[in-house]
C-alpha cells in the first residue's frame, strides 16, 4: 500500500525540468495519455539512471533515491510523491 504525501503533477518533459518530487524516494507515475510515454529516472547532476516506457492508463510506482529527478517524454506522465505504507 501507499500513502499519499503530495499533489499529483504533470511530469517535466525536459532534463532541465526534472523534479525530484520533494524529495520523496517514491513516486507513483500515471500515463492519462492515449500512447505509450518513456520517463527518465536521473541523477540530481542530470545523468541518466534508467528509462521505463509507460503504457498508455498505466501507472506505476517508480522507487528512488530522495535527490534523484524523474522526467517524461510527454506532460501526460502525472506523478505524485508517496510513501510506502505497511
Amino acid at each position: 500500500m501507499i500513502r499519499i504525501i503530495g499533489t499529483e503533477t504533470a511530469c517535466g518533459t525536459t532534463s532541465g525540468a526534472a523534479s525530484n518530487f520533494n524529495k520523496t524516494k517514491a513516486v507513483r507515475l500515471f500515463n492519462s495519455g492515449t500512447a505509450v510515454h518513456l520517463v527518465t529516472l536521473e541523477k540530481a547532476n542530470g545523468t541518466d539512471i534508467g528509462t521505463i516506457s509507460l503504457n498508455a492508463k498505466a501507472s506505476v510506482v517508480l522507487r528512488k533515491s530522495s535527490t534523484d529527478k524523474i522526467f517524461a517524454a510527454n506532460v501526460a506522465v502525472l506523478g505524485a510523491p508517496v510513501a510506502f505504507h505497511y
